[in-house]
């Protein structure tokens, strides 16, 4: 006869299984010491965070994404906060540290309400009618924007930039950031369109952040590969080869057997034939400008100079796709095919040796290319590390004017936006009958982590600068918000900060709210986690986060 009492396993022994309130208070943990991480970095006044890898390269950043990515994060819901970062990033290119810092904000105020014994269905149900409602009463909140409003798309990019190391350049940074943008936009009946990748970014290290140009054209890290060929071709006709200029080693060992001189001088002209005829057919082309993607041998080279070719090798791939849709030419992958119908063309095609560098350094110059719209921003910077974080407040800046442009739609930062979305929340809480009136003010409330955490971040009193806010909006001025870039001798004070240029796109803010409840709601709706581990390892803990905590 059988023991009823005998327990009965379904799962083998290396599974760890953490079930209800104890699953979700590890989850809601781990993402709360995500957004804890990042918080530090917020708004114009934040701190940086110097990251070593496993071989000791270091990224000195306070960019949220960068920081997220290069942390090794091994709890599963910490990862699915990295997530909604690399989402925010990939769609609307700036906002990522808004959107970690609000999920965390959001699971903190509804593990208080699973205190009080409301069902986290509840909450989720709660969260998402108050996610809905704040996407529209965002749309009321939003100012128009328009192409021809040049000095309001410069304070949008400005916005994107303070904090990012470019303090001290970023009026002469956000000039070159919304001139490449009005160059490379088009309008359609859609409305307006941006393609961002025809802006190239190349970076140089040398003179001052100051010194960053915008150079109507491509310009690529490489220079002329035999001292003899030209440094500069006017009119140019560019081949673009994915082959090498060399010869084909065999792929499995091969020995050539050779038993007199006269054989073996025979096999060398046969060698210098072959590259000989690859220049033919280069030359044949009417080709006077080579990129290739891979190798040029030696002798080809010499037989490239003295037919007066300029030749570069070994261009980045991505670099050859940016170079074909600028130039016209195709990219080609077999010598042979090449011919004049592949070439592209370039007004000017010049290698520019710059002074404080070794001779052997320089940079390419393709200029007058057959589209337009083809332009690269020079970054300058002292150190690698200061010119990585300039490219990264680019790109911020870049994002942010081109979603602009796009929806046409902007709000008041430093936190005003935030602020009055929570007033109007709360009023719309009022008449939801029922627990989901709980989680639609602890949505609400939630709002306020960014202008508390910009005025932590700047050394300010978070109280009175909440209980200062409020107090404007209650009095219907809904532009008002923390600028702590001001002169004020406190560090910060409360402006029109629309009107003071701290402006940010509508919709950087409606994907960080709607990343954030969808994140929130999820990780809420999880009462059991199941790890399996072939080692027969221990479920991951709240802070096991690479070492950072």
């Amino acid at each position: 006869m059988t023991n009823d009492k005998q327990p009965v396993y379904i799962l083998p022994e290396n599974i760890q299984r953490m079930i209800g309130r104890d699953a979700q208070r590890n989850n809601i943990l781990a993402a709360r010491l995500v957004a804890e991480t990042v918080k530090t970095t917020l708004g114009p006044k934040g701190m940086d965070k110097m990251l070593v890898n496993s071989v000791g390269d270091i990224t000195v950043t306070n960019d949220g994404v960068t920081i997220l990515d290069e942390m090794e994060i091994e709890h599963p819901a910490a990862k699915m906060m990295v997530e909604i970062a690399k989402t925010q990033e990939a769609e609307v290119g700036d906002g990522t540290t808004t959107a970690v810092i609000l999920a965390g904000r959001l699971l903190e105020n509804a593990e208080r309400l699973l205190d009080e014994k409301i069902h986290p269905t509840v909450i989720a149900r709660g969260y998402r009618i108050a996610a809905e409602k704040a996407q529209e009463i965002s749309k009321d909140l939003a100012i128009k924007i328009s192409p021809e409003q040049i000095n309001l798309l410069k304070q949008v990019s400005m916005t994107a930039m303070v904090g990012k190391g470019a303090e001290q350049a970023k009026e002469k940074l956000s000039d070159v950031v919304v001139n490449a943008i009005l160059q490379v936009m088009e309008k359609t009946e859609e409305g307006i369109k941006v393609d961002k990748d025809n802006i190239k970014l190349e970076k140089r290290k040398g003179e001052g952040i100051e010194n960053t140009e915008l150079i109507s054209g491509i310009v690529i890290d490489k220079e002329k590969v035999h001292s003899d060929m030209p440094s500069q071709v006017k009119n140019a006709k560019i081949a673009l080869l994915g082959a090498a200029v060399e010869l084909k080693n065999p792929e499995t060992d091969t020995k050539v057997s050779i038993t007199a001189p006269d054989q073996l001088q025979a096999f060398l002209d046969q060698e210098d034939r072959l590259l000989r005829d690859m220049v033919a057919k280069i030359k044949n082309s009417g080709a006077n400008v080579v990129l290739c993607q891979k190798g040029i041998d030696d002798i080809a080279q010499y037989y490239l100079a003295t037919e007066g070719i300029l030749a570069v090798r070994r261009v980045k791939s991505s670099d050859m796709e940016k170079l074909a849709k600028a130039t016209g030419a195709r990219i080609v992958s077999k010598l042979s095919e090449l011919s004049v119908k592949e070439l592209g063309f370039a007004a000017l095609v010049k290698e520019v040796k710059e002074q404080g560098f070794d001779s052997s350094e320089g940079l390419l110059y393709i200029t007058g290319c057959k589209n337009p719209k083809a332009l690269t921003i020079l970054i300058r910077g002292s150190t690698e590390h200061v010119i990585d974080e300039i490219e990264r407040a680019i790109k911020d800046g870049i994002g942010d004017v081109c979603v602009a442009l796009e929806k046409g739609l902007v709000v008041a930062g430093g936190g005003a936006f935030e602020i009055e979305l929570q007033k109007r929340l709360r009023r719309f809480g009022q008449g939801i009958r029922g627990r989901e009136q709980l989680a639609v003010n602890a949505f609400a409330d939630a709002l306020e982590v960014i202008p508390r955490t910009l005025a932590e971040n700047a050394g300010l009193d978070p109280i009175e600068i909440l209980t200062e806010l409020k107090a404007r909006h209650e009095e219907n001025k809904f532009t008002f918000g923390l600028d702590v870039s001001s002169n004020a001798s406190s560090g910060g004070e409360i402006n029109d900060t629309f009107g003071k240029g701290i402006i940010e796109p509508l919709e950087i803010k409606i994907q960080a709210l709607r990343s954030a409840s969808e994140v929130a709601i999820m990780i809420l709706r999880i009462d059991d986690v199941i790890a399996s581990s072939k080692s027969g390892g221990s479920m991951p803990p709240a802070g096991g986060m690479g070492g950072y905590d």
